[in-house]
C-alpha cells in the first residue's frame, strides 16, 4: 500500500508515510489516512522518505490535511524528503506553511 498511517499510543501524533508516487492516485488513501480517526491528533508527521515523485495534486492534498488539522494553528511536519521533493516544496513556498525537516 503506498500510503500508511500510524497513530501514537496516546493518540496525539499521527504519522503518514507515502511510498512511491504521491499524486492524484493517492488521493483516497491519503485522505483516509487522517480522516478515519475519531479523535483529531495534535500533531501530524508526513514521512516522505520513500516518496519518489510529488505533483501539484499532492501539494493540494497537503493543503487539505493542513485545513483538517486546524489551518494556521496546525502542527504538521514534513520529514525525510529527498532533495528533488524538497526542491518542489521550496519552490511552492510550502516551507512557509509547514515545518519541513
Amino acid at each position: 500500500m503506498p500510503v500508511t498511517s500510524e497513530v501514537s499510543p496516546d493518540g496525539k501524533k499521527l504519522t503518514i508515510a507515502i511510498k512511491g508516487r504521491f499524486d492524484f492516485g493517492s488521493h483516497h488513501a491519503f485522505r483516509d489516512a487522517y480522516e478515519r480517526f475519531y479523535k483529531v491528533p495534535n500533531q501530524y508527521i508526513v514521512d516522505l522518505k520513500e516518496t519518489t515523485y510529488l505533483d501539484s495534486s499532492a501539494l493540494g492534498m497537503l493543503l487539505l490535511l493542513r485545513d483538517h488539522a486546524g489551518g494556521d494553528e496546525s502542527q504538521i511536519q514534513i520529514v525525510n524528503s529527498t532533495p528533488d521533493v524538497r526542491k518542489i516544496l521550496a519552490i511552492s513556498n510550502f516551507d512557509k506553511l509547514f515545518d519541513i525537516k
